[in-house]
């Protein structure tokens, strides 16, 4: 224990806490054998004999996978919009509903009352939704689904 102990204060560039772990050994690297002197590795189906043609390369080019370009998706409102939230279809939504707040409860009346503007939009496995951060109340952006969004027209309001 005493030779542990001695060996862990003539490291000084070691963590005091950490000296009791061995040291990491070094690896080395390896090189990589060029694209040329790689070997082929080929998927053969199990129930399928390989053939004389098959073992032989062929003079053929392979044919090229075209990729598809993925489609942009369509979003039903624009980034910057002013919206506000249906007051009713939010009340009876799994959203409000796995918050926890009672029925009367008073603290999320600026949703439905306050403009918001729209920050991001996504389409989720659950479907489109959209980043909404409230202007003129000092809270975090929330991600709503945005058939509960009303679009509103201006920002010209005036708060409560």
């Amino acid at each position: 224990m005493a030779a542990v102990f001695s060996a862990t204060l003539s490291r000084p560039h070691v963590v005091p806490f950490l000296s009791s772990f061995p040291p990491i050994p070094q690896t080395t690297t390896r090189r990589r054998l060029p694209l040329s002197r790689q070997p082929i590795i080929r998927a053969v189906n199990s129930a399928a004999t390989p053939t004389k043609a098959e073992d032989q390369p062929s003079s053929s080019p392979p044919p090229t996978n075209t990729l598809k370009p993925k489609k942009k998706p369509v979003y039903s409102m624009k980034k910057g919009q002013i919206v506000r939230v249906d007051k009713e279809k939010y009340l009876n939504s799994i959203n409000y509903l796995s918050v926890g707040h009672p029925p009367y409860y008073k603290g999320l009346d600026y949703i439905y009352e306050d403009r918001g503007e729209v920050l991001d939009l996504r389409i989720f496995e659950t479907g489109e939704y959209a980043l909404v951060a409230w202007v003129g109340v000092p809270t975090a952006p929330a991600w709503l689904p945005t058939d509960m969004l009303i679009q509103s027209e201006k920002l010209d309001y005036e708060r409560l």
